[in-house]
């Protein structure tokens, strides 16, 4: 029994990590990319599409939420703001964290190629997208817009995956999620500017 509760605590501490129960907040993102594609077509989904939208974007996001803990570990341990996050605090390996977003990924692509092709072939580069954007506070004070992207991309996503194709209603939609995510993240970034600048990283709020 407690080895079972280990084990179930350390499962807890994965899901925290990633944030697993904010997964909610961005549904609306996707749906509203699915209410939009439905208002185009005037052909509702499927439940099984409905279901693979939603393991797509859960999937998606708990493998980016994961990458970004592990790539920024080392700078996360430096922050005296993030280093009680699980992977510098040792409450994560860096290896679960791996076999998490390696779960994560393999469902999003399973997902995508049971939506559509159009989906399947897209989906290597939004991961492309999770991958890039830990590294861009490295080099790049719009590091902020990228985010805005993986958040924008929801919408478009689920678009896709209801029509197979991209047309500008969805593309609008997609690019207020990246303004909002990005506005947000700005404000964010301002309780790191003291210590951004001083270890080189970028910011608008650091530029500016």
């Amino acid at each position: 029994m407690q080895i079972f509760r280990k084990k179930l605590g350390y499962i807890h501490a994965l899901l925290e990590m990633i944030a697993f129960s904010h997964s909610v907040f961005a549904f609306p993102f996707a749906l509203l990319g699915a209410l939009l594609a439905v208002l185009a077509s005037d052909q509702w989904p499927t439940p099984g599409q409905l279901g693979w939208i939603c393991v797509a974007m859960v999937g998606a996001r708990s493998g980016a939420m994961g990458l970004n803990r592990i790539i920024d570990a080392r700078l996360d341990a430096e922050n005296p703001r993030t280093r009680g996050r699980h992977i510098p605090a040792g409450r994560v390996s860096r290896r679960s964290a791996w076999l998490l977003v390696a779960g994560s990924f393999a469902a999003f692509l399973v997902a995508a190629g049971m939506l559509n092709p159009l989906c399947l072939t897209l989906a290597p580069a939004v991961i492309a997208l999770f991958v890039l954007y830990p590294y861009c506070k490295r080099f790049t004070s719009l590091c902020h817009a990228v985010l805005g992207m993986c958040l924008g991309a929801a919408p478009v996503g689920a678009w896709i995956a209801l029509r197979g194709d991209v047309r500008w209603p969805v593309v609008l939609l997609g690019g207020a999620v990246l303004l909002w995510v990005a506005g947000f993240d700005i404000l964010y970034a301002l309780q790191d500017e003291g210590h951004d600048r001083q270890v080189g990283l970028h910011s608008l709020p650091v530029r500016l």
